[in-house]
């Protein structure tokens, strides 16, 4: 017996599958890998599209969010994520 199911019906099936699985789902890094991102000055430059020298400036004037290890420097994606955000010019309404 072969049942046709209408385009909304598929998609309500889906949402609700969706709901059951996001309990299981949570943890999995799979889901959670972009916010443990580490760059390094390079792999930020190439994120944030500047020139490697303009990271280390802004680096050297403290004037992004950083941490060593070691000797190195390096970047958290999810912190720097937060930071674009409040960098961000919010428009003025017209009116």
């Amino acid at each position: 017996m072969k049942t046709l199911l209408e385009k909304e019906d598929i998609s309500a099936i889906a949402a609700e599958v969706a709901e059951l699985l996001k309990p299981l789902l949570k943890g999995a890094s799979l889901f959670n890998a972009g916010d443990d991102v580490i760059f390094d000055v390079q792999g930020l430059a190439n994120y944030l599209k500047v020139e490697p020298s303009w990271v280390y400036k802004q680096v050297s004037h403290k004037a992004i969010p950083y941490f060593k290890n070691g000797k190195y420097t390096r970047f958290k994606k999810s912190i720097i994520d937060k930071w674009i955000e409040k960098q961000t010019v919010k428009p003025i309404p017209y009116g």
